[in-house]
C-alpha cells in the first residue's frame, strides 16, 4: 500500500500536520510505503487554465515542484490532504494543489463515465483543523471538495476534523482526534 500525505499548512508540525503525521505513522507501522510533502516548502504555480492537459498532454503542462507531488498522488493508494482552515477555506497551498488535479481529468470528463486518469480505487483522508470551536462553522468545506475528489476517482473518502485547536489553544490536538486518525489508518489498511 502506498500512502501520500500532503501538508497544506505553512506552520510545520502544528495541528493539521500532527494529525496527518499520526495517520501516516500508523500506516507505516502497518507496512505501508509513505511519503509526505510539505506544500509550503515547494515552489509551484496554480492551474493556468491552459487546457494543455486536455488537448496536447495527459498531465499538467507546468514543470515545477508540484510535478513530483502530482506523480506521487497518481501512484498512491491512499492520499491524505491536511489543512487548517484559513478564512473559511483550505490554505492557498493546498488549494493550489487541488486546482492542479484538473490535469487528472480526461478531455471529455463532463460526459465520460470514467472521467479520471487516476488508475484504481484510491482512498482519500481529508484532515481539517480550525481555531473556531463550533463544528457547524466551516462544515461546508469537506463536502465541496469531496464532490470533486469523487469525480477524480477517490472512492473511500473520510474526514478527520478538529475544532477549537490552533495557536490560541497552544496547538494541542485532543487525544480523541489522534486516536481517530490511528483508527482510520488501521481501517483503511486492514479493511
Amino acid at each position: 500500500m502506498n500512502v501520500v500525505t500532503l501538508l497544506g499548512s505553512p506552520r510545520p508540525g502544528k495541528t493539521s500536520a500532527t494529525i496527518a503525521h499520526r495517520f501516516t505513522a500508523t500506516t507505516a507501522q502497518l507496512g505501508a510505503q509513505t511519503r509526505i510533502f510539505e506544500l509550503n516548502r515547494l515552489n509551484y504555480r496554480g492551474c493556468q487554465g491552459c487546457y494543455a492537459c486536455k488537448t496536447t498532454m495527459e498531465r499538467c503542462v507546468l514543470d515545477d515542484d508540484l510535478t513530483a507531488v502530482l506523480d506521487a498522488v497518481h501512484k498512491a493508494d491512499v492520499v491524505v490532504l491536511a489543512s487548517p482552515v484559513y478564512f473559511g477555506e483550505v490554505t492557498s497551498q493546498l488549494k493550489g494543489f487541488i486546482d492542479r488535479t484538473f490535469s487528472y481529468l480526461v478531455p471529455d470528463y463532463p460526459t465520460n463515465p470514467q472521467p479520471s486518469r487516476l488508475a484504481g480505487a484510491k482512498s482519500l483522508v481529508f484532515i481539517l483543523t480550525q481555531g473556531y470551536p463550533k463544528e457547524e462553522a466551516f462544515a461546508d468545506i469537506f463536502p465541496r471538495y469531496e464532490f470533486f475528489m469523487k469525480w477524480l476517482g477517490f472512492t473511500g473518502t473520510r474526514l478527520i476534523r478538529a475544532c477549537g485547536v490552533g495557536p490560541s489553544s497552544g496547538d494541542a490536538v485532543p487525544d480523541a482526534v489522534l486516536q481517530q486518525a490511528e483508527a482510520a489508518a488501521r481501517e483503511i489498511l486492514t479493511g
